[in-house]
């Protein structure tokens, strides 16, 4: 007697290296999915991964069936379909979503899109596909590990479809202590974790997922950048070897610039290669690359108006570097500083220096990008939850940190901060470390070496504690040329004033509107 298979509980399009690692994590706490990829080798890979891992299964009945098509794909789930798309953002999503209205979805189905895709794009596909099914959107963080054993999930959309969707994020999601902040770690397959928080919380309608990833990608760019440019100092200006560098990240890990990017930042410098038994970072060329995320967060910050100094620089410091050739003809040409020698206590000076410098410039980098947020939400009328946002990233995601517990408790202090460099904890925390931060950029500087974000990071930290700014000037200045009015400290806040500031600014003016001939 042949056994009819009982129907799978998701759908699953997409198999690529994150797309077979969400299906495993999913299988582990105890989904069963219909898999499909246009790639049919990627559909056997998926299957035969689960059926190695799947050891203890003692029916033999596979937790992942492979699809040969969308049409099978839709008649091997249980009603309403839950389908979850793991493809490139783009024109992508959307051929996908066009082949399930043609396989026959249902207005009720739910499509969730995990890709990197733009929040305006997931923003018009709610409304695009409204009459065909549930467009929902879900962001996700952590790379190929972290997709499989817990990553990060911003999701956005209609409430009622993430009421269905909930369990399931909860279940494969990172996991925190919740009164440490720290990841409970899962990292061998067929693992399910129960306890802690997960790392998964409601963002709010549609696009507000994919937009608190974006900035999750911009705070990314800076927080690298951060890292490289210390590695850079230590580097160029001690004379350290990768291996001693390495040690000194170690050491920063165990305190508050504990962090996913530390960590790995001290496995890479470690790493040998196996050719010339050298470090393998030396041998790499530096030309960084992007996938626009970051570029996207600067653009953003621009638009809504949010200072993003150091989130912008890590982009511009990327862009640079692509700049190989060039870079090394005007190294022949443009002058360096004279090279200085350190004593033995100078040289820890300074590396405690960069130390307090690194966690300034990354206290900074957060709170441009936890401002963005809170700008961007009142300009689209998104009720973010900056806390809940900040337990999200404690674990799964490429930024987590031991100090983004201290920004989900500032935030828990205050919902209503409109900046972290106000709240009691950092304020202080930066007083305290500000002086070296000036000494090691001072270092960086005099020594030639580009430390682009730590100094973007000060000048912001600057700015911000600035009661007066230049601007006056500034303002004067566009009244001088183009009439652009300004207000005055003494009159009432609103009232615009226009001078004419000289008779030869005067007689310039009347020449441009074709009133005098001089």
């Amino acid at each position: 007697m042949t056994l009819t298979r009982k129907l799978s509980d998701i759908g699953f399009i997409g198999l690529g290296v994150m797309g077979q690692n969400l299906v495993l994590n999913l299988a582990d706490n105890g989904y069963t999915i219909a898999a499909f990829d246009l790639n049919n080798d990627k559909v056997q890979a998926v299957v035969a991964q689960d059926s190695l891992e799947n050891v203890t299964n003692i029916s033999n009945t596979p937790r992942v069936y492979g699809c040969s098509s969308y049409t099978e794909l839709l008649s091997q789930l249980k009603a309403p379909h839950l389908i979850i798309l793991s493809v490139p953002a783009g024109s992508a999503v959307d051929e996908v979503c066009q082949h399930l209205i043609n396989a026959g979805i249902e207005s009720d189905d739910i499509i969730i899109d995990t890709g990197n895709s733009l929040w305006l794009d997931t923003v018009a596909r709610e409304k695009k596909y409204k009459s065909n099914f549930v467009f929902f959107s879900s962001a996700v963080s952590g790379g190929e590990v972290g997709a499989r054993f817990g990553p990060s999930l911003m999701p956005s959309g209609s409430v009622d479809a993430w009421a269905r969707i909930k369990p399931i994020w909860q279940a494969i999601a990172a996991k925190v202590d919740a009164s440490t902040g720290k990841p409970i770690t899962r990292t061998q397959p067929g693992q399910v974790i129960t306890e802690g928080e997960a790392c998964t919380d409601y963002i709010g309608p549609a696009g507000s997922g994919h937009y608190v990833k974006m900035v999750h990608n911009g705070i990314e760019y800076a927080d690298m950048q951060i890292i490289c440019e210390a590695y850079h100092v230590l580097k160029s200006t001690l004379q350290l070897t990768c291996h001693d560098i390495a040690d000194i990240f170690s050491t920063w890990n165990d305190g508050p610039l504990n962090s996913y990017l530390m960590e790995i930042s001290v496995e890479v410098l470690r790493h040998q290669s196996t050719d010339t038994n050298t470090p393998l970072v030396e041998l790499i060329l530096d030309k960084a690359e992007q996938k626009g995320t970051g570029l996207w967060t600067a653009v953003s910050s621009l638009e809504v108006g949010c200072p993003a100094p150091t989130i912008a620089q890590a982009v511009y410091a990327r862009s640079i570097s692509s700049f190989k050739a060039l870079r090394t003809q005007a190294s022949t040409l443009l002058a360096a500083p004279q090279q200085v020698s350190l004593s033995p206590n100078d040289q820890q000076a300074l590396i405690e220096q960069l130390h307090d410098a690194m966690y300034c410039a990354k206290i900074c980098a957060y709170a441009q990008g936890f401002q963005l947020m809170k700008l961007a939400a009142r300009e689209q009328e998104w009720a973010l939850n900056f806390a809940s946002i900040a337990k999200i990233w404690r674990a799964g995601c490429i930024i987590r940190a031991v100090f983004l517990q201290s920004i989900s408790q500032a935030y828990e202090r205050n919902d209503k901060l409109a900046n972290l460099l106000v709240d009691d904890f950092f304020s202080k925390e930066l007083n305290a470390r500000q002086e070296n931060w000036r000494k090691a950029i001072c270092h960086a500087t005099m020594q030639g070496v580009p430390v682009g974000a730590l100094s973007a990071s000060l000048a912001y930290y600057d700015a911000m504690r600035s009661e007066t700014l230049p601007a006056n000037l500034l303002q004067a200045q566009r009244d001088f040329f183009g009439a652009h009015t300004f207000e005055r400290i003494d009159k009432a806040p609103g009232e615009k004033y226009h001078v004419q500031w000289s008779s030869k600014a005067r007689a310039t003016v009347l020449v441009n509107e074709g009133l005098r001939s001089d």
